[in-house]
């Protein structure tokens, strides 16, 4: 025969379910509020705070709208995915680090017949509010001519394509890793809608890639291809490898997993178009991808994350350098090594890549870059 609960217990056991729940709900509030926030609200804040003394807009523009757009299959991109809202929901500056600066100069630098473009998601001012010249690293990415900063909207830019009702459902919002599983999201889209070469903001680019045929990836391990360096064509077995890509996305998207819904991606729509989850002879066997390249470690990621501190420390230069010497990219790992300042003079890999192949970011960035 069961025993009934005693009535104290009984209540005790509601009280703890109703705040479990009104937990869960302020959490679910909260990911969505912040979501919102950073992401959701540039129309109404471009006409809140972002008017100038003669009416015009001081945001930087939209890359839906403004000339140039990007040229399908001959554009760079890359993303800034970071909350540009101050504590008090602000617009902030545009800014960039010198690393990020790095990145956007050495792609310029070396591909002067593509497009550079830099998508800030969310509201970003175009200058500093008090109209003052733009931050020194900013200056020196636009002395290039083929780059072009932007902002984009998230239900804008979705619009129109297989993500626009996905975005509406609210998991990308709920995601434990919000601003990395955006910045997911959006590396699929933007090829998917233009094709060309996504770039991440961690790299240096270190020749031309103009050249290089459309539609790779490279190889990060022995089990999983990455999703620093990405280029899709435009149009035919590009777009729709980007089609499978976004397909993927929303068929498998973890916000729990930090890495499910960027390398995890990639890697799974790979292994079915090479018809393998063999790394190394997806690789070996160029007919077997159906025109697919995989490039092997060395091409964008032969210093592996583990080893990140290579690229920073003077006695591993020489041993750096040979084992990159034929490296498109070299990718440095920021979110392990972005606490790490670089002196100027410093004679490390980091710093000498720096110094020859963005050198007015490497200059304008001061004391430490």
């Amino acid at each position: 025969m069961l025993l009934r609960l005693p009535n104290v217990v009984a209540r005790r056991m509601f009280i703890i379910l109703v705040l479990m729940v009104i937990v869960g709900l302020f959490y679910i509030y909260s990911s969505e509020n912040k979501y919102h926030s950073c992401f959701m609200e540039s129309q109404v804040l471009a006409t809140q705070q972002a008017l100038t003394a003669d009416g015009e807009t001081n945001l930087l523009d939209d890359v839906l709208q403004a000339d140039p757009k990007p040229s399908p299959g001959n554009s760079i991109f890359f993303h800034e995915t970071s909350c540009r809202l101050s504590e008090n929901r602000q617009l902030e500056t545009l800014k960039v680090t010198a690393r990020q600066a790095c990145a956007i100069e050495s792609a310029a630098m070396h591909n002067p017949n593509f497009q550079v473009f830099v998508l800030f998601a969310g509201p970003t001012y175009r200058i500093s509010n008090n109209n003052s010249h733009p931050q020194p690293l900013v200056e020196a990415i636009l002395s290039y001519s083929n780059v072009h900063l932007r902002r984009l909207n998230l239900e804008s830019y979705a619009s129109g394509t297989p993500m626009e009702e996905w975005l509406k459902d609210g998991r990308l919002s709920r995601s434990k890793y919000l601003f990395s599983h955006i910045s997911d999201f959006l590396r699929y889209l933007t090829l998917y809608r233009y094709g060309g070469l996504y770039l991440d903001m961690d790299v240096v680019v270190l020749r031309n890639m103009e050249k290089v045929p459309p539609n790779y990836t490279g190889a990060e391990s022995n089990t999983h291809l990455a999703a620093g360096v990405m280029n899709l064509a435009a149009t035919g077995f590009g777009h729709e490898i980007a089609a499978s890509c976004l397909r993927d996305f929303q068929h498998n998207f973890n916000g729990e997993d930090w890495g499910n819904n960027g390398p995890g991606v990639i890697t799974r729509v790979a292994q079915k178009i090479c018809g393998t989850k063999d790394i190394a002879l997806m690789q070996e066997d160029s007919k077997r991808c159906m025109g697919f390249k995989v490039f092997g470690r060395g091409a964008f990621y032969a210093v592996p994350w583990k080893r990140w501190r290579d690229f920073f420390e003077p006695e591993k230069l020489e041993q750096t350098m040979a084992r990159c010497k034929d490296s498109y990219v070299v990718h440095v790992w920021n979110k392990h090594s972005s606490k790490l300042p670089i002196k100027q003079g410093s004679k490390n890999a980091y710093a000498l890549y720096a110094e020859q192949n963005c050198p007015r970011s490497y200059k304008a960035a001061g004391e430490y870059f």
